[in-house]
C-alpha cells in the first residue's frame, strides 16, 4: 500500500490518498506520529495500525468538540453521539474510556449536577431519577448523587400557592396534585403539602387521582 497523495484539508486534518484509490481523512497527529508522506509504502500491518490510530485520534477530536459545546455529559450520551457520528461501537467505547481516564467525563460528577439542576427547578425525587435514567447514568450512582438533594418542600408549597386558588375545589386539588405527581413528588408529600396549604382541608378530604 503506497501513499499516492497527502493533501492538507484543514489546520488539523489531511486527506491521505492511497494507490488503490482509497482516500482517508487523517488527523495531523497521526500523520506526524506515523510519518505519513506522499510516496510512503505501508505494509498490511502498518496500514492497519494507521487505520486504528486514525480512528482513535479522530474519535478523540470529535469527543472534545462535543464537550466544547456541552461540557457536562454522561458516558452513555457521549457513546451514543459518537455512534451517530459514524464511529463503530468499539472505537466509541475506547474513546469514552479515554475521556474517563483523563477526567473529561465523570458520571458521578454529572449525576450530582443533574440532581442539583432539577432540584433547583422544583422537581421531586422520582422525576429526578427518571432524568438520571434517561441520560444513561448508572443506577449505582443514583443514591450517592441524591444524598445531598435539598428538601424542596418550599418549592412544593410555592407551586401549590401559585396554582391552587381554592383548596375546597376538589377538581382543582386533583389537577394540582396530578401535576405535582408528574413533577416527581410522592402522594404522601403532596398530601402533606396540601394540608399545610389549607388548615381547613383535612387529610380525609384530600382526594388525588391519576389522569
Amino acid at each position: 500500500m503506497t501513499v499516492q497523495a497527502l493533501n492538507r484539508v484543514s489546520a488539523d486534518f489531511f486527506s491521505v490518498v492511497f494507490d488503490n484509490g482509497e482516500e482517508i481523512r487523517a488527523s495531523l497527529n497521526v500523520v506526524a506520529d506515523l510519518r505519513i508522506y506522499s510516496g510512503k509504502e505501508l505494509s498490511d500491518e502498518e496500514y492497519q495500525h494507521f487505520l486504528a490510530a486514525n480512528r482513535r485520534s479522530t474519535s478523540h477530536s470529535a469527543a472534545l468538540e462535543i464537550l466544547s459545546r456541552r461540557p457536562m455529559i454522561s458516558k452513555k450520551e457521549m457513546h451514543d453521539k459518537l455512534l451517530r457520528k459514524g464511529f463503530d461501537p468499539d472505537t466509541a467505547e475506547d474513546c469514552c474510556l479515554w475521556l474517563e481516564q483523563n477526567r473529561f467525563i465523570d458520571d458521578s460528577v454529572y449525576a450530582a449536577a443533574v440532581v442539583r439542576h432539577f432540584c433547583a427547578k422544583g422537581y421531586g425525587a422520582s422525576r429526578i431519577r427518571a432524568e438520571l435514567s434517561r441520560r444513561g447514568v448508572s443506577r449505582d450512582l443514583w443514591d450517592e448523587a441524591m444524598e445531598n438533594m435539598s428538601d424542596n418542600s418550599d418549592k412544593l408549597q410555592s407551586y401549590i400557592s401559585r396554582h391552587l386558588s381554592d383548596p375546597s375545589d376538589r377538581k382543582q386539588v386533583a389537577k394540582v396534585s396530578n401535576a405535582l405527581y408528574r413533577r416527581g413528588y410522592s402522594w404522601a408529600q403532596i398530601r402533606q403539602a396540601l394540608e399545610n396549604a389549607s388548615s381547613d382541608l383535612s387529610s380525609d378530604e384530600i382526594e388525588v387521582e391519576l389522569d
